[in-house]
């Protein structure tokens, strides 16, 4: 059941209307006072495609994101960009171009450009310390895999516990018990074992 907020000619205000048809008119009744009406289906926004220039660790490549007209892009949204084969991938936008200047917000008409990178597959560095040196490790894992503090890990036959993850935007997390997802993790920093 699909519900729509409508003014109702009978309550004499915007009520919730349940949907009972979607075909070239919309029928919806008042769940209020039960008036059965005709409305005209609300045209759909025109899409609009971006340019979106999306980072995969080391290299980056020119897609397309579509949108809708009115809809409000901004940095740390997640949105789906579309390459020129047509496939499809999740990517956090990290900043919106509108010309010559990079702003946080834009409505998709105005931007221009959209960098973003890639979260569905990301590498996670991983800094493993012995005691005497720090081994740098690298895991490709899918970007909605956890990570938590003091888990142990076993990456290319080394064992170790998670000591803290640095995050993206800045934050270290040391709570034993609290977990981080792949694609908003900067560097863990573990003990061998």
């Amino acid at each position: 059941m699909e519900l729509v907020e409508v003014f109702c000619n009978t309550c004499g205000e915007e009520t919730e209307q349940e949907v009972l048809s979607e075909s070239r008119d919309l029928i919806i009744r008042c769940t209020r006072c039960g008036l059965t009406s005709r409305r005209p289906v609300p045209p759909e926004p025109e899409p609009v495609f971006v340019k979106t220039i999306v980072s995969k660790e080391a290299e980056s490549f020119v897609c397309r994101s579509e949108l809708s007209t009115g809809e409000e892009i901004e940095v740390g949204n997640y949105i789906i960009a579309e390459d020129e084969e047509g496939e499809g991938f999740g990517v956090e936008v990290m900043a919106i171009e509108i010309g010559d200047k990079r702003v946080k917000r834009a409505s998709a008409e105005n931007a221009g450009t959209i960098w973003a990178r890639a979260i569905d597959e990301v590498v996670v560095r991983i800094s493993v310390h012995d005691g005497k040196k720090t081994l740098p490790l690298y895991v490709a894992c899918d970007g909605d895999d956890r990570f938590t503090i003091d888990e142990i890990v076993n990456i290319n036959n080394i064992r170790a516990r998670i000591d803290h993850i640095c995050l993206r935007n800045g934050i270290i997390q040391r709570r034993k018990g609290k977990y981080e997802i792949a694609n908003r993790i900067k560097r863990i920093y573990a003990y061998r074992l």
